[in-house]
């Protein structure tokens, strides 16, 4: 079932917190609200969730109004950040909990804690208690718990932030397959770039209790249209128009009704390219100003003619401090932004 967001807005205060958002979230789409804190993020997931009220627009799921409907009635599965389980119950007693206040006989609750537990890999601790897991335990449990009902949507409020970079790669990945393979429509909030762009069929980036720009991962990290979303879907240089003509040979032309006084020009630092031989007769010659080595990369700051470029290169090519490289983009290589 496809969810329509329509015109929805929220104040608190007189501060504007959500401004007239429309999105659609499509039957098995995996959608990421992305944004800094304080974006309306969360606020607006909290509306679809039920657990606020706007002060106006509509929220239908399948073509159904929720506008009456109360959260404990919309049929949603819902994942905070904080595990939120019950301390007393165990693992499978907590899978069982929505199952068992809907009704479902004894025997089907079993069968399908089971499979759930299976699923996000903890069938060997359904006896074991909350407090006897780890962080990403205990987020697996609290997701089987929110699958088990077969919620119409599945609600995800920043669920993986609270663990260490190691497992919350893991379970991304593990999430991202439990959903695909059920084909729930899902709604997650996050802060995090590299999350959304590993796990999001659309991404929807925030600012202001605005909607930036919405789109596929790879269109808005190579094609931003705003400053804030080339900032914020990764490092980038941006550089204005009379800074770009003096660096790049040959720039992309403007996009329509975008005045050179009101375009930066973005390029990604892996589309920098530094002490490549082959385009040393085109480039112009820089000087490295820090070298932060990352492992199979190496992310470089060099300075030509006053202007410092951030480049990522292997880690393998010898650079140091002081050293004179050269430096090419093409027009191929950046893309014209909103200022």
């Amino acid at each position: 079932m496809a969810l329509q967001i329509r015109n929805i807005h929220k104040s608190f205060n007189g501060q504007v917190a959500l401004e007239r958002i429309d999105l659609d979230v499509g039957g098995a789409e995996f959608v990421c609200l992305l944004g800094p804190s304080g974006c309306g993020k969360t606020t607006l997931l909290r509306i679809v969730a039920g657990l606020m009220a706007a002060d106006g627009g509509s929220i239908t799921l399948g073509g159904k109004d929720l506008a009456s409907v109360p959260a404990r009635d919309r049929g949603f599965g819902i994942v905070f950040q904080s595990y939120s389980l019950f301390p007393h119950m165990t693992v499978a007693q907590n899978v069982a909990y929505g199952l068992r206040i809907r009704g479902t006989d004894g025997a089907a609750t079993a069968r399908r804690v089971a499979a759930l537990l299976d699923r996000v890999k903890l069938p060997a601790f359904a006896q074991r208690y909350p407090g006897e897991l780890s962080g990403g335990q205990q987020q697996r449990v609290a997701i089987a718990r929110a699958l088990a009902v077969n919620p119409s949507l599945l609600l995800l409020d920043e669920p993986l932030s609270a663990l260490d970079a190691r497992v919350r790669a893991d379970l991304r990945r593990e999430l991202r397959e439990v959903q695909r393979s059920l084909g729930i429509p899902t709604l997650m909030v996050t802060h995090d770039q590299e999350e959304a762009m590993s796990m999001a069929d659309t991404i929807v980036c925030m600012n202001h209790g605005r909607i930036e720009q919405h789109g596929a991962p790879k269109a808005l990290y190579e094609q931003p249209r705003t400053r804030f979303v080339a900032d914020f879907m990764g490092h980038s240089n941006l550089l204005p128009a009379a800074q770009a003509q003096r660096l790049v040979p040959a720039l992309p032309a403007l996009p329509q009704g975008l005045a050179a006084g009101d375009a930066l020009l973005c390029v990604r630092p892996e589309r920098v390219r530094l002490a490549d031989a082959a385009a040393a007769q085109v480039a112009t010659l820089a000087t490295v100003t820090d070298v932060g080595f990352l492992g199979s990369i190496q992310r470089v700051r060099a300075l030509w003619g006053g202007i410092e470029v951030l480049a990522e290169t292997s880690s393998a090519v010898p650079l140091s401090v002081g050293q004179s490289v050269p430096l090419a983009i093409g027009a191929d290589d950046c893309h014209w932004v909103h200022a």
